[in-house]
């Protein structure tokens, strides 16, 4: 007579399958979190800059301007009001003389962005309620004055 157990003929798990099984759902599971990501229309996967490598060629540049900016007695401002959103331009600045572009680019939606040529009479430039939506704005103001670039950056929450 033989005492020994009955074998069972299922399948046996031991430490390397449980661990080698837990691994494969572990993937499974991020591989459809990443493939859900990138075919739902959902989620919006455009590139921040449409031609990032011929903004980035102009780096330099820009870092001039802003320099330029930075070293003004009297900086631009910007502020949000219930008209919308107010440039004040230095007053050392000939308003008639400043040519140049205000751009609107807006982080949650690349359909919202616009711009805006510098055209005032007075040191003022008032971007109207109609144009913008309540969020967060990154302004960036673009402007020459006597054969000399400027450029400022500011990120403005405009409320609803």
């Amino acid at each position: 007579m033989s005492t020994s157990a009955p074998k069972s003929k299922g399948i046996s798990l031991n430490w390397g399958t449980g661990i080698l099984l837990a691994f494969a759902f572990f993937m499974s599971f991020i591989l459809y979190f990443v493939i859900k990501v990138q075919v739902s229309s959902k989620y919006n996967n455009e590139l921040v800059v449409e031609e990032y490598y011929k903004k980035d060629a102009h780096f330099e540049t820009e870092m001039v301007q802003i320099q330029n900016a930075h070293d003004l007695t009297q900086q631009p401002k910007i502020t949000a009001n219930s008209q919308g959103i107010v440039v004040v331009f230095p007053k050392q600045f000939n308003s008639k003389q400043l040519k140049g572009i205000v751009s609107l680019y807006r982080p949650s939606n690349k359909k919202l962005d616009f711009e805006i040529p510098i055209s005032t009479s007075s040191s003022t430039l008032l971007i109207p309620k109609k144009s913008l939506v309540g969020g967060l704005w990154d302004i960036t103001l673009s402007w020459e004055y006597q054969g000399k670039s400027y450029m400022d950056k500011q990120r403005l929450y405009y409320p609803n």
